[in-house]
């Protein structure tokens, strides 16, 4: 303990007023804590938010996913984001939440990528928050950055409900939404308005799509639909990066910028606006690697940062079902049955074009050794929503804590080592 002599007189409220001035300087002690308590009350912490995210999982395996999954998905859906746009707002709440579900650890799982800060890789997938309402609540509960939307230049209703439909046993969602959004104007003026410390430490992904209707068919009113949208978020100034959708197969005219040419002709007028944030492209993957390669070969040589690997699968006639899918559900698949998919895009991708795309991983993570998968195959970042919705919102702390000791465990001191390590 040292201490130091003010240069002040007493001003205590005891003191008689008539003596103020004639005090005896007051000797004021500063207390350093040793080192060793600060390590402890760290561990400490750490070891109760292992604790109660622990019991948390355990209690949404045993009683909250029950009584959800009983439910019909589009009600589940409407009420996470009823309840969830009010509880973001009540700041003791998302402080309850971080002290208890966020991981932290920037040594390791911090890292700069295309010139972004992220505290951490694990970032939401778009399609759960389609019109940018829940940035806060989800910080809260550990995301290292959140890609929302895909928002369209018009408003869209979406497909015909219902948009969602469970398997189970197969760990998968099927999903029909049809790009449901409020529109770019609505919902940038909404991110606008966010405050600066909204996306301090938590980058925005802006997911950019064609709006879901038969004005937006033809390719040439397609690439409007999506200039339309990147020039209002250009003008905002909002967004650390620009997602293009091409490959959200439940919408009128399909998927038009899967092929080579007709998505040289996409980038070829987003390059010209000069988006002054990184651009990335959300790819199928369905596509046979040599058709894949062929939009990768287009991509490189436009203001592309790097891809988004994968999208919904949707040929089921090639997947592994462990739950009865009739014929009349509509739709497109989500969660594991994209796993083996996108992994092995990732891997090729990054194999053939590591050193100039940077790769966003997507499809079937439920855990930390899922994400680590995608990050050894050639991820930099990952995102999931699926895994979220099966294991509960603690799953993202539980990843993140997981991919530490794994990073720990093979010898590397940050996350941006093991990327593309098993490749």
């Amino acid at each position: 303990m040292d201490y130091l002599p003010s240069l002040l007189s007493c001003s205590c409220l005891h003191c008689n007023p008539q003596l103020v001035g004639h005090c005896k300087p007051a000797v004021i002690y500063r207390t350093t804590l040793p080192t060793s308590v600060l390590y402890s009350e760290e561990n400490e912490r750490v070891h109760m938010n292992t604790l109660i995210s622990g019991a948390s999982a355990a209690a949404y395996r045993r009683a909250v996913k029950p009584l959800l999954f009983k439910q019909k998905p589009d009600a589940v859906h409407n009420h996470l984001l009823h309840v969830g746009r009010r509880l973001q707002h009540i700041a003791p709440a998302r402080g309850l939440l971080k002290a208890s579900w966020a991981y932290q650890n920037p040594g390791l799982l911090g890292q700069t990528v295309q010139g972004i800060y992220f505290k951490n890789p694990v970032g939401l997938s778009a399609g759960f928050d389609k019109n940018f309402e829940l940035p806060l609540l989800l910080k809260s509960i550990g995301f290292g950055f959140m890609e929302g939307g895909s928002l369209t230049y018009r408003e869209c209703a979406g497909n015909p409900r219902p948009w969602f439909y469970r398997l189970p046993k197969t760990k998968s969602i099927v999903v029909y939404a049809g790009l449901a959004n409020q529109g770019a104007p609505t919902i940038v003026r909404r991110i606008k308005h966010y405050s600066k410390n909204t996306f301090k430490d938590f980058p925005l992904n802006i997911s950019v799509a064609k709006t879901n209707s038969p004005e937006a068919c033809t390719d040439t009113q397609a690439v409007a639909d999506y200039l339309g949208s990147l020039g209002m978020i250009k003008a905002a100034g909002v967004g650390d990066v620009v997602t293009l959708n091409i490959s959200c197969p439940n919408t009128y005219g399909g998927e038009p910028f899967t092929t080579p040419e007709r998505l040289e002709r996409l980038l070829r007028a987003v390059d010209r606006l000069l988006l002054p944030c990184p651009v990335f492209v959300k790819m199928p993957c369905d596509l046979p690697w040599p058709q894949f390669r062929s939009l990768l070969d287009v991509i490189v040589e436009h203001r592309v940062a790097g891809v988004t690997i994968s999208n919904l699968a949707k040929d089921r006639g090639r997947l592994k079902l462990m739950d009865p899918l009739p014929d009349s559900v509509k739709g497109n698949l989500s969660g594991k049955p994209t796993w083996e998919l996108s992994n092995e895009l990732i891997r090729r991708t990054y194999k053939v074009y590591g050193k100039r795309l940077t790769i966003i991983g997507v499809g079937g993570i439920f855990s930390a050794e899922d994400a680590y998968t995608k990050i050894c195959l050639g991820a930099s970042l990952v995102e999931l929503i699926t895994g979220m919705i099966f294991e509960g919102p603690q799953l993202i702390g539980h990843i993140n804590r997981g991919l530490a000791e794994l990073l720990k465990h093979d010898g590397y001191a940050n996350v941006s080592q093991a990327v593309g390590s098993h490749v």
